[in-house]
């Protein structure tokens, strides 16, 4: 019966990555096909070409929108990381009045859809002149109200003696963030690191609305605009060549940093 349970369990576990890989796998094998043989939804193709891709990238200027993503994404998740651990660090091992309201106000704010702040942002962004430059795509992300959390929560678990003999050691606040703090919490780090670049990456909104030139694009405005914009003229295996373009350097960061990810996920809770 154990033996049954446990063969119906992997079982089931088995159909659901199935159904979550199947769309992933046939993006890309329908991306290689003859445009006449997408619509077939079959596993392998007949030919593989790359024609699609060869479209793609003489249609749009691929490659500068791909440059463009990582500079942006990197520089995001580094702002994130270096101001969220500062934030997360006063939060959990400083003493100020204040400090739980800051924290349920922060905790508050993720309640909030970015929409309602969209107006006010884009005001602002004009009223800097930062419309069409990288500031109005990085500095509105720079602080994450989600990253603060999980720092603040995975510097409480760190024993405080370790900080208070960094103290007595003469180490101001920074270093002990940057030196003691960031190499016992490396979990953590590649966790947000992760949540932040993807969610950096897949950004459409708000790069349609502050960048128009075209040599400032990120790959999913990019996409997006040639996908709906004509530019593609209805061929279904370019669009799914951008498409693959655009997920691919989120799948490969995962599967490199994924056992990090995993452990942080498992160890990290919110706890007072």
């Amino acid at each position: 019966m154990k033996l049954f349970k446990r063969a119906l369990f992997y079982l089931l576990l088995t159909i659901g990555a199935i159904a979550f890989i199947y769309p992933f796998y046939w993006m890309i094998t329908a991306s290689l096909a003859p445009e006449n043989e997408i619509s077939n939804l079959a596993l392998f193709p007949s030919s593989v070409s790359l024609n699609s891709y060869s479209q793609m990238v003489d249609k749009i200027p691929i490659g500068r929108a791909l440059l463009n993503s990582i500079f942006v994404a990197s520089s995001i998740t580094l702002g994130v990381l270096v101001f969220g651990s500062m934030v997360g660090y006063a939060l959990s091992r400083l003493e100020f009045k204040g400090r739980n309201l800051i924290f349920y106000v922060i905790i508050f704010t993720m309640t909030l859809p970015f929409q309602i702040t969209l107006i006010p942002n884009y005001i602002i962004m004009v009223k800097l002149g930062w419309v069409d430059t990288y500031l109005a795509l990085i500095v509105p992300y720079l602080m994450n109200a989600l990253a603060i959390i999980m720092f603040r929560q995975y510097f409480q678990s760190i024993p405080k003696d370790l900080i208070d003999a960094a103290r007595i050691d003469g180490c101001g606040e920074l270093r002990i963030i940057f030196t003691i703090l960031w190499p016992n919490s490396l979990p953590a780090i590649v966790t947000i690191g992760i949540i932040t670049f993807m969610a950096s990456w897949n950004e459409v909104l708000w790069p349609l609305i502050v960048i128009r030139d075209e040599s400032l694009m990120t790959m999913p405005q990019l996409v997006t605009l040639f996908s709906v914009g004509g530019r593609a003229e209805s061929q279904l295996g370019v669009k799914l060549a951008s498409a693959v373009m655009l997920a691919l350097p989120i799948i490969i960061t995962y599967m490199f940093f994924q056992k990090y990810f995993i452990q942080s996920m498992a160890s990290t809770g919110l706890k007072e």
